[in-house]
Parts: structure tokens; C-alpha cells; sequence
């Protein structure tokens, strides 16, 4: 099907990038051969940098080509072409005149293109197309005209805007595409020896907090195979572990209960094999928002696949030396599983 246009661009904040961004975008894909989209900010917005706006575009709309810059990102361009004027973003504040140059320049210096419509959602786009087409007619020294198509300018398509999602980015995570949302999920890691409540507390908070847990993959894995599991198992294990944390941060809300993590291949490791293999003790630094540490004061549960009550008083020390060793600040829980999950729930809603 023929294109409208041959290049359009689409330019915003997107911070985050939510699904009435996604409209726009997806509006000027429709109507384009082409599509550029730059994002720019400036001050920044916590948690909304530029390294996660430029991977939410990838992820979402890996067709079009996205530039995400920054004042950091425009001095190490600069400095690569031995350049001594140093571009800097202008302030969201500054006129949008200043704005519209700043966006014509990226165009064509950093990008190396023109583009024949623009697409927003805002009163705005007449004049921002008009100064376009006045930069681009100036740099290629012929007419040049920059049509503006706007977009759902009522809010009606998509009621929502950036500001009303940053107040409340879990109220209105419908708003966010999975893997934007991901990206605000924390990640609560359960650590413990053998039949000590891990599992059970993992599926309680999960219910509590109306999330999901991630369960533990070498546990399945030893299950499956019937206890026999080799060194390059442990990779594996660790892999997947991190591999399925990955693919459920979409399906949580807020946190995502972990039952154990690569840190615990590192202990299996270490015991049955005496070595670890150094992808596994990189995957075990993974941080995490929060760490609990369960005390073996549950009764010792045999179900066939563990060890003993020594083991698991071995395992829990351990953990502990390795976490405090590593500076890593924990929690340790105790007691029934009610008691448990309060220690967490109050934990994390002072966090």
C-alpha cells in the first residue's frame, strides 16, 4: 500500500512511554514509509532515563528509528567528530522556538535527514511544522514543506497523560505497554535453606500483593530429571532462574516474588561440584529491590529430595555470610508464615 509520506517524525519525552504515545507513533507508521522519532528531556525524570526510553522504542516499535539524546550523549557525539561547540538540550521551559531549532539540527545533523510531516497530539503542531519546513528549506536551499498531522488532540483515543501516569505508575499501568511497565516492577528475593517456608511464603506474598512469584528452577529441574543433575546444569539453572524473573516482570504488579535466585545455584554449585562457572556467579550479583533471608526454625520437612536438618542450619549460614560479605542489606524472617508475610508487607510499603 502507498504511504502518504515519505518520512515522518514523531518527538516527545516519553516518560514513560505510554500507549497514547503509542497511538501517535503508530499513526505516523501507518501513514510513512518512514518514521523518526526523537525523545528529549530536560531535567530528566527519575526512573525515565534516557538508557530505558531508548529500550522501551526498541521493544515496542523495533520498525521505526528512534533517537533518544541527552546532554552526555550529545558531548560524546561532539567529542567523536573533534568538535568544539558542544551542544546542549534546551531546557523544557525554553521557548519552542528554541525547541523546534534543537529538533530541525538533530534532524539533519545527527541523523542525517529531513522529513515531510510531523506528527503530535498538540496545538503546537502547525507552527512546529512551519518552523521545519522554514530549517529544512533553508538547509537544503529549495522549498520544503513539512505538513502537520495531529493526532487525537481531545485525549479522546487514549484519556491519559504522561503527568497522571507518573503520579500513580501502578494505578494506571493499563496505560503501559508490558514492557514499559517492566520496567517499574522490583524484584523481592526469598533466600533460605532447604524446607525453610521459601515456596509457601513466595505463593503467600504473591496472593497478598496480587502479584506473581517466579518459583524455583532447579527444584523443577531436579524433579524432572530425578535427582541427577551435572555440573553444566548449574549455567542452566541459573539461566532460566534469571530467564523466567525476566519474562514474568510483565505479568506482575509493583513486585515480583523471586523463590531463590542465581545465588542459590552458587551454593549448589559450590557444594556438589566445588566450582562455579563464572557466567552463573555473574548472573548471582543480579540486585535486587529487597532480600529476605528465612530462618530454619520451620520443622524439618523430608519429602524426598532433601537433605537434612544440619544441611539446611549449613545453608542458612551461608547465605548469611555471603549477603553480609557482599554488603548486601537483608531481612530476616521468622516465625509462622503470617508473621512472615507482615514482616514483608511492612517492609516493603516503608521502601
Amino acid at each position: 500500500m502507498d504511504k502518504r509520506f515519505a518520512r515522518g517524525l514523531v518527538v516527545g519525552k516519553f516518560a514513560p512511554l505510554h500507549r497514547g504515545h503509542m497511538h501517535l507513533i503508530q499513526s505516523a507508521i501507518d501513514a510513512c514509509a518512514e518514521v523518526l522519532v526523537i525523545s528529549y528531556t530536560k531535567p530528566e525524570f527519575a526512573g525515565h532515563g534516557p538508557a530505558a526510553r531508548a529500550a522501551w522504542l526498541q521493544a515496542v516499535f523495533p520498525q521505526v528509528r528512534s533517537l533518544v539524546v541527552d546532554d552526555a550523549w550529545l558531548a560524546d557525539w561532539s567529542r567523536t567528530r573533534g568538535l568544539r561547540e558542544r551542544r546542549r538540550l534546551p531546557h523544557n521551559d525554553d521557548h519552542a522556538d528554541v525547541h523546534r531549532a534543537f529538533t530541525a539540527w538533530l534532524c539533519t545533523a545527527i541523523c542525517g535527514t529531513t522529513v515531510d510531516a510531523v506528527f503530535t497530539s498538540e496545538d503546537y503542531g502547525d507552527g512546529f511544522a512551519a518552523a521545519l519546513s522554514a530549517h529544512f528549506g533553508a538547509r537544503v536551499r529549495r522549498p520544503h514543506d513539512v505538513r502537520h498531522v495531529c493526532v487525537d488532540r481531545e485525549r479522546v483515543t487514549v484519556p491519559v497523560s504522561g503527568t497522571r501516569i507518573r503520579a500513580d505508575l501502578h494505578r494506571h499501568r493499563a496505560f503501559l505497554h508490558p514492557e514499559v511497565y517492566a520496567t517499574f516492577v522490583r524484584r523481592v528475593c526469598l533466600l533460605g535453606g532447604e524446607s525453610s517456608g521459601k515456596t509457601t511464603l513466595a505463593r503467600a506474598l504473591a496472593r497478598e500483593l496480587g502479584t506473581v512469584w517466579v518459583p524455583e528452577v532447579g527444584r523443577e529441574l531436579w524433579e524432572e530429571r530425578g535427582g541427577r543433575l551435572d555440573y553444566p546444569d548449574m549455567r542452566r539453572i541459573a539461566e532460566r532462574q534469571v530467564a523466567r524473573e525476566e519474562a514474568l516482570l510483565r505479568h506482575a504488579t509493583r513486585w515480583l516474588i523471586c523463590d531463590g535466585s542465581a545465588l542459590t545455584t552458587v551454593f549448589y554449585s559450590l557444594d556438589g561440584y566445588g566450582r562455579v562457572d563464572p557466567a552463573v556467579r555473574r548472573l548471582a550479583e543480579l540486585p535486587y529491590a529487597h532480600t529476605f533471608l528465612c530462618a530454619p526454625d520451620f520443622p524439618f520437612v523430608q519429602d524426598g529430595t532433601r537433605r537434612d536438618a544440619a544441611f539446611r542450619a549449613r545453608q542458612f549460614r551461608w547465605y548469611a555470610r555471603v549477603l553480609e560479605a557482599r554488603g548486601v542489606p537483608y531481612v530476616l524472617l521468622e516465625g509462622p508464615v503470617a508473621q512472615r508475610v507482615a514482616t514483608v508487607r511492612a517492609t516493603l510499603a516503608a521502601s
